[in-house]
């Protein structure tokens, strides 16, 4: 294949330099190195060094201890941070995640050896040029994430490493080597020592990559009993994944769209995304959307305006249309026809467009402004209010001033 130059940002080619200058080895390392040669461009670059972490910190004038234990200090130059990491060798992982020591180590090839992937473990500096020494050019030519050496001894030490095989494969559409493969399905029941929110960060990334297909990965590896805490149907055969990658295909790279779709046949997706320690705003938005897709279809505007109320006109907005025209071309909506959903978007659109009240802020009269007419604060009140906005909902013409006044005495006698 043919390498592009690559080069490096000014500030990392300076502490690369100034490393160099005195004494020491540097390169930019890892994922930056394998971007560059790919021709896509970095959005971080780490430096490895064979400067001991006391050694980094008296070169440059602001550091921060970021992870001194394992040989990270990040430098700091205009405002950014830069992570420069002494080589080093992993102790033994008893945690599946971690190594219980590390030992630093003047050898570049060693701190190599400990990395996930060949197109994650090679080095560049202007001096030295591309340090290959696990054969990453030649996986990214033939598009394959392959592990460091042996494929089982990476996946015991850190079981992410499974995941990110697998999002690594949905971001640079590669296939996974058959060996890497192999342990993937071997090692599965590691996922259980890994956290919810380092498996959900790299599901994020790989659902809402250009091949969320390789979601189905998850099934064909077996992984979901490992991952899904509660889930219904993301633990069973892969034809659900496929049902599931249909609907994905046909949605925009947009987390809540996508996490929605990954939850679309779970009987309480709200509860799953909540065991992968998910924001409250996902599991709002995904709950009310699988929701509102079960929804039967309403054939009245008066009807809309009170699913508007039910489900959230942000839904309407941003995301429901949007959905439910994939969950329809995929086959799986049995709430309405195709002729239903033009209309109810034409419908929708009138609603919009006319200006009706769709929530209590909006309406022409207000808790104040009863009380200020004589009302007494406090349950009946809040019964008149609601009382009222049903009224305006199904007749938006009644939203006016004397006319919810009226009603509302009307009510109280």
């Amino acid at each position: 294949m043919t390498i592009p130059a690559i080069k490096m940002p000014a500030h990392v080619a300076m502490i690369i330099n100034i490393l160099e200058s005195n004494g020491y080895e540097a390169f930019a390392v890892g994922g930056c190195v394998r971007d560059a040669i790919m021709g896509r461009t970095p959005h971080d670059w780490d430096i490895t060094t064979s400067a001991k972490p006391e050694e980094i910190k008296a070169l440059f004038h602001r550091t921060i201890d970021t992870g001194i234990k394992h040989g990270t200090i990040t430098v700091m130059i205009s405002g950014v941070g830069y992570e420069v990491t002494t080589y080093r060798i992993d102790g033994e992982y008893t945690d599946g995640r971690h190594p219980n020591e590390v030992t630093f180590t003047n050898n570049l090839i060693e701190d190599l050896k400990r990395r996930d992937f060949t197109i994650n473990a090679m080095a560049y500096n202007d001096r030295a040029g591309i340090v290959d020494a696990f054969d990453g050019i030649a996986d990214i030519e033939n598009k394959t994430i392959r592990c460091v050496r042996v494929a089982t001894e990476r996946f015991a030490e850190d079981a992410l490493r499974i995941l990110r095989a697998l999002r690594f494969s949905a971001q640079l559409d590669f296939s996974i080597s058959e060996d890497t493969c192999e342990a993937i399905k071997s090692l599965a029941a590691n996922l259980k020592l890994i956290s919810k929110e380092r498996i959900q960060t790299e599901l994020d990334k790989l659902i809402t990559s250009n091949n969320p297909d390789r979601i189905g990965l998850i099934a064909k590896y077996n992984l979901g009993s490992f991952i899904f805490e509660d889930a219904s149907s993301l633990t069973k055969d892969s034809d659900t994944f496929t049902k599931i990658i249909s609907v994905m295909n046909l949605l925009p790279a947009d987390h809540y769209l996508r996490w929605s779709a990954l939850m679309l046949f779970e009987n309480d997706p709200g509860h799953v995304l909540k065991k992968l320690k998910f924001d409250n705003k996902t599991i709002d938005i995904s709950s009310r959307l699988i929701k509102a897709i079960n929804f039967p279809i309403p054939n009245s505007k008066t009807k809309l305006r009170h699913m508007i109320v039910k489900f959230g006109k942000d839904l309407f907005d941003s995301y429901l249309f949007t959905f439910i025209d994939a969950v329809s071309h995929a086959g799986f909506y049995t709430a309405g026809t195709a002729a239903e959903i033009v209309h109810l978007k034409s419908m929708y659109d009138e609603i919009v467009s006319a200006g009706d009240c769709l929530s209590v802020k909006d309406m022409a009269i207000t808790g104040k402004d009863l009380i200020s007419e004589g009302f007494e604060p406090g349950k009946t009140l809040g019964e008149i209010i609601n009382y009222l906005f049903d009224l305006v909902l199904n007749d938006p013409s009644l939203n006016d001033y004397e006319t919810l006044l009226t009603f509302a005495k009307n009510y109280r006698n």
